[in-house]
């Protein structure tokens, strides 16, 4: 694979720098911010930023930078760009990384690095961040020659958001960055042997897909986040209605297909809805379009959808039969899968009888909750409820992981594409919040609310001072039940009741905490609050931080115990 990259000379100078080198191939790609944390092994960069006059936003960490970027990633789909300093402003991102290269998001991270001569004495603020961030990333490069520059930038953000859209980083020695050279004006080849994917799916894999559709009696489609990755979704949605086929969704592929149209029958997995996993159970042939089956979908994989030809539609052929066996694979990207399915498929046999049992499951266990209005606090899925009354379809969701990112994925109704923005198979606690930051500034004319626990929120508050400097209208929904949700369910559940180190016995006054950052904050304890704080916040056009009290005791429901079946649910 051979593309070309060219590099202008500096206007006005024979010599320019390696870290304007770097800011120039950045731009060249269509960056129009990076979000970072400066550090002395990153002074050069930071410099040619500043020169360069590049939009930067400065996270206060650099943990809070690289999830600002996945945000920035997720709704806008261009790469989120991300600087960090060497050593321990390297190691900060890994997390971040790790995220994004399990729930597929385009990133390109430049991280600072010591001196080429010093590297591997120890020196200081060193760190082997090649070896630390193989495993995290799609690839990743350590710049060794000044040379290499333009073409390394290039075929990072050209790794990073092809075939299966992912992480990449690049390391950059401090004396490279800081080097001059006058030898500017270079033709090179971008050169990535090995680096293959697959758009156009196979005929043969195609047509066999497509008999399977018309013989199957009780077809299910199973949505993934590639629906998502390849603005597949009005082809998902014409290929679903063409056959009337039900769909089921992942956590991550929610808003793919309308919350509310006939054939949606919610999310499946470990807390999805009754309707969504007894028609995975029951199926005759699950299509799986751009979803991993992780074992959250899965439960039991001897019990998963043990009666049905199982097709995969994947872009990335590793994920084809790694955990869960497949009859049918189709390798390609979902937009052209779907597309080509849609042009030689033909009349399939009738559904009526098979969507009318799926809409008896549907009608006899709708999802519920528990509401007495007692004085321990509000319902946390009513709270849910009321951001999705008062907010509108075009509106942006991010949440961190545990009970409170669940109730969302439950109760808010996904209308739309791109507008779901969440830790799936990392589970990062302190995701949301600076998600939010960075799907913002990325789409500064939509709604944001970051759904957040009280206990990720504390891990990543400190991007508060970047909302209030850039006045970001972002509302911070807080489901404080003053316990780390989710892990106290499991320790009610499967470790009878010991709450070890699940209930802090100390919480901020988070109210006042925003109000230090000159924040607007508002504490809601009863249902009319709720309404009515709610209702207001979402039209302040300036950031609010909305405290919910809400049942500290309340769990997550329905929901499939681990080394169970997804027909073996409780709670429906």
């Amino acid at each position: 694979m051979k593309v070309q990259t060219k590099t202008a000379a500096e206007p006005g100078s024979r010599l320019t720098t390696g870290a304007d080198i770097l800011v120039r191939a950045i731009l060249r790609e269509g960056t129009d911010m990076v979000f970072g944390y400066p550090g002395g092994a990153v002074l050069p960069i930071y410099d040619a930023l500043y020169r360069k006059k590049v939009r930067h936003i400065l996270a206060r960490h650099e943990q809070g930078a690289i999830h600002a970027a996945e945000g920035y990633a997720r709704v806008s789909g261009k790469p989120g760009v991300v600087i960090a300093t060497s050593g321990p402003g390297a190691t900060n991102v890994v997390t971040g990384l790790m995220d994004a290269i399990i729930d597929s998001l385009p990133l390109v991270v430049f991280t600072g690095q010591v001196a080429t001569k010093v590297i591997g004495s120890d020196a200081f603020q060193e760190a082997d961040v090649i070896g630390i961030t193989a495993p995290a990333t799609k690839h990743n490069f350590q710049v060794r020659d000044i040379r290499e520059l333009p073409g390394v930038v290039r075929e990072a953000f050209y790794v990073a958001s092809t075939g299966r859209p992912g992480p990449v980083l690049v390391d950059l020695p401090k004396d490279i960055c800081a080097a001059q050279t006058d030898k500017v004006h270079e033709e090179k080849e971008m050169n990535l042997p090995g680096y293959h994917f697959t758009v156009r799916p196979a005929d043969e894999q195609v047509r066999k897909l497509a008999e399977a559709i018309e013989r199957a009696v009780r077809p299910v489609l199973l949505t993934g986040a590639g629906v998502l990755h390849a603005n597949a979704s009005d082809l998902l949605r014409s290929f679903a209605e063409k056959h009337n086929l039900p769909v089921v969704s992942t956590l991550l592929g929610l808003g793919s297909f309308p919350a509310s149209h006939p054939l949606f029958l919610g999310m499946g997995g470990m807390h999805g809805t009754y309707a969504a996993n007894m028609a995975i159970s029951e199926s005759d042939l699950l299509i799986n379009i751009g979803s991993r089956f992780d074992d959250r979908l899965t439960g039991n994989l001897e019990k998963f959808a043990m009666n049905a030809l199982i097709a995969h539609i994947d872009i990335d052929p590793s994920e084809i039969g790694k955990n869960v066996p497949v009859d049918l694979p189709v390798i390609g990207d979902a937009a052209a899968v779907l597309k080509r399915l849609n042009e030689v498929t033909g009349n399939a046999a009738d559904k009526g009888k098979w969507l009318r049992h799926l809409q008896s499951y549907r009608s006899q266990h709708p999802l519920h909750y528990e509401n007495d209005r007692t004085n321990d606090g509000l319902a946390p899925q009513r709270v849910i409820e009321y951001v999705c009354r008062y907010t509108d379809s075009d509106t942006v969701i991010t949440t961190d992981v545990g009970q409170h990112q669940m109730w969302t994925a439950q109760y808010y109704r996904f209308e739309r594409p791109d507008n779901w923005v969440t830790s799936g198979g990392l589970g990062t606690m302190g995701f949301g919040f600076p998600a939010a930051i960075g799907a913002q500034v990325a789409k500064p004319q939509k709604p944001v609310v970051a759904i957040v626990g009280d206990g990720g929120f504390q891990m990543t508050l400190q991007e508060l001072a970047v909302v209030k400097e850039l006045d970001l209208p972002i509302k911070i929904v807080v489901l404080n039940n003053h316990t780390l949700g989710m892990v106290r369910q499991w320790q009610e559940a499967f470790y009878e009741k010991r709450y070890a180190e699940s209930i802090p016995s100390f919480q901020p006054d988070f109210v006042k905490l925003a109000e230090s950052y000159g924040i607007r904050g508002e504490r809601v304890t009863t249902e009319e609050e709720a309404d009515q704080v709610i209702a207001d916040s979402i039209h302040d056009p300036h950031p609010v931080l909305i405290d919910c009290h809400v049942k500290q005791m309340a769990n997550v429901f329905p929901m499939v115990a681990p080394g169970k079946g997804l027909n073996e649910m409780i709670g429906v």
